[in-house]
């Protein structure tokens, strides 16, 4: 019984090992291997393929694993008070997370399919969306255009912005103020 409760938390060490080593040089190198990979974690190949049938599947992890952290961090967001003002901070918050990951969201972005990168961010999108209902009933935030859609175009900025800061385009110092002042413009019901 020892042994395997033992083996079981190699195990574990080991796939936590690799996600952590997988996120690193992902991060440095989106088309990073899977020997990159094992060499980083301190495992062979073998091994990340006895967890991981796949490089999509290891990059995949990694996506799911990063977006539960964010999501947790996420949570703790006050949203409460005006719908703009928190729609600010919900924005520059979400930028600081993309932009952290940016080079890791390239190499999910090679790697998988959008969809199944979408699917992956249900629980932030809900959040997004509720605070722009919000804003909406109150007033605050357009009508014109659904919620899901407005929802979208949010996501879709913040990942155009971190594909536009990998390329260079998008300059470091900027993407903050750029981004939240793009997307809560995008949001908000005109003057008047």
């Amino acid at each position: 019984m020892t042994s395997s409760r033992s083996t079981r938390r190699d195990a574990l060490r080991n796939r936590d090992a690799i996600l952590d080593a997988a996120a690193r040089c992902l991060s440095d190198d989106p088309g990073a291997s899977m020997s990159d990979i094992a060499k980083a974690a301190g495992v062979v190949r073998v091994t990340i393929y006895g967890h991981f049938a796949s490089r999509e599947e290891l990059v995949e992890a990694v996506l799911i694993r990063t977006i539960d952290r964010s999501e947790a961090e996420l949570a703790e967001l006050d949203l409460e008070g005006d719908p703009v003002a928190a729609l600010d901070r919900l924005v520059r918050r979400s930028w600081r997370i993309v932009d952290t990951f940016h080079r890791l969201l390239g190499a999910a972005e090679e790697a998988l399919s959008n969809e199944r990168i979408m699917a992956h961010h249900a629980e932030p999108m809900a959040r997004v969306q509720a605070l722009i209902e919000r804003g909406q009933r109150e007033g605050s935030m357009r009508r014109d255009l659904s919620a899901e859609w407005l929802t979208t175009c949010f996501s879709a900025l913040l990942h155009s912005a971190a594909a536009e800061l990998r390329a260079g385009r998008l300059a470091e110092a900027d993407a903050d103020r750029v981004v939240a002042t793009t997307v809560v413009s995008l949001l908000t019901a005109p003057a008047g």
